[in-house]
């Protein structure tokens, strides 16, 4: 992409969301930097003067909490890192309150965990309090609730939580700021031939297996949850920009329409907000391995999952669960909310949808997953 194309894209931007990395709000000694705060209110204060909205996601609670009861290493479990984010949430808090208060903006605090997005009542409620804060000229902080989350409800990381708020809040951008330039053939602190990329048109396989050689060995979820993150946004209709948050120009460079970071360019087509939900929202339940018949039915033809295309269920989930379809080489083809129970579909593999009923004695619906209830993860062309 060229720098005028890039500044033309950059100047369509209305809302924006801003992961915030706990490498970039630190120092080598763990401590919250006030520098960086000051800078990051800054870059937002200047974008809401040319009308822009922003959303930040932000790690960093645990890292100051650890700062603050002076300990040396993460701990592994969960109900010592809830406590930890609890000690440290406080300080965090108030290093973007003095920070934003400098410009005369005020932000607010809201934690989020996974179970708080699954159900679409709750999904749609984030949505309607997040876009009030913004019509107030508030700046929200999301963060994931880790001082209630457990293990099966964690979002896992804010790269996936940012993408998440990026389809609830329907931004125009999404940028990962990290301690990395963006995107390289290699990790470059192990490669010296590494070659940084600066444009992405598509995520493919190749490009999640380049992520998987740059993971960052403090962070939790590296270069893989972030490229994780650009495909879910992709998928929204929303680019991505992974830039280097440690240059305390980058936000500003990056709306002056330089080229910084690597920029992922939103998929072609775009999923709607349901579909979106069902694909990048929700957790899968259980697996359903499909012959290739139904697999070329789903990918290529627009059809739903009949019982005669399973061929195998992983996994225990009730009716309305989100399940993967993997083809009989495990590749991921589909995912969508299942008509029937893992031990109803146990019972039909390989059935006419005309014989569910004497099977199992009353019957739900011909599909096992309907279109509607089903994202294609895998395209394949039409024969």
């Amino acid at each position: 992409m060229q720098e005028r194309n890039r500044k033309a894209f950059i100047s369509n931007i209305k809302r924006v969301i801003v992961k915030i990395g706990s490498s970039i709000l630190t120092n080598e000694f763990g401590e919250l930097q006030g520098s960086v705060f000051d800078e990051i209110a800054k870059a937002i204060s200047n974008l809401k003067t040319r009308k822009i909205e922003a959303v930040l996601v932000s790690s960093g609670a645990i890292a100051s909490g650890m700062k603050k009861l002076n300990l040396k290493e993460k701990p592994k479990d969960i109900s010592m890192k809830q406590a930890i984010a609890a000690c440290g949430q406080s300080a965090l808090m108030w290093n973007y309150e003095q920070a934003f208060s400098s410009f005369d903006e005020k932000v607010a605090q809201i934690l989020i965990t996974h179970d708080g997005l699954s159900e679409r009542k709750r999904f749609l409620n984030a949505r309607k309090t997040l876009l009030a804060l913004l019509r107030m000229g508030i700046v929200p902080i999301i963060n994931e609730n880790d001082t209630v989350a457990v293990e099966e409800i964690m979002l896992g990381d804010n790269d996936n939580l940012a993408a998440l708020v990026t389809s609830l809040v329907e931004a125009d951008l999404l940028i990962l700021l990290t301690n990395i330039d963006g995107l390289y053939t290699k990790d470059p602190r192990n490669h010296k031939d590494a070659e940084f990329i600066s444009l992405i048109d598509e995520i493919d396989a190749g490009i999640q297996n380049m992520a998987g050689e740059t993971m960052g060995k403090t962070t939790t979820g590296g270069m893989r949850t972030k490229i994780e993150a650009a495909k879910s946004a992709a998928a929204f209709g929303v680019p991505t920009i992974i830039a280097n948050g440690r240059k305390l120009s980058t936000l500003s460079d990056i709306f002056a329409g330089e080229e910084i970071g690597t920029l992922f360019l939103p998929a072609k087509d775009r999923l709607k907000g349901r579909k979106h939900w069902i694909a990048f929202t929700l957790k899968p339940s259980g697996q359903l391995i499909i012959d290739s018949g139904a697999k070329r039915a789903i990918s290529s033809m627009g059809k739903s999952l009949l019982p005669s295309g399973v061929r195998d269920v992983i996994g225990e989930f009730d009716i309305g669960d989100q399940v993967t379809c993997i083809d009989e080489e495990g590749i991921e083809v589909a995912r969508g909310l299942t008509s029937y129970s893992s031990n109803e579909i146990s019972k039909l593999i390989g059935a006419k949808s005309t014989n569910i009923e004497n099977i199992l004695g009353y019957k739900y619906s011909d599909e096992i997953i309907h279109r509607d209830d089903l994202v294609v993860m895998l395209k394949e062309k039409a024969t």
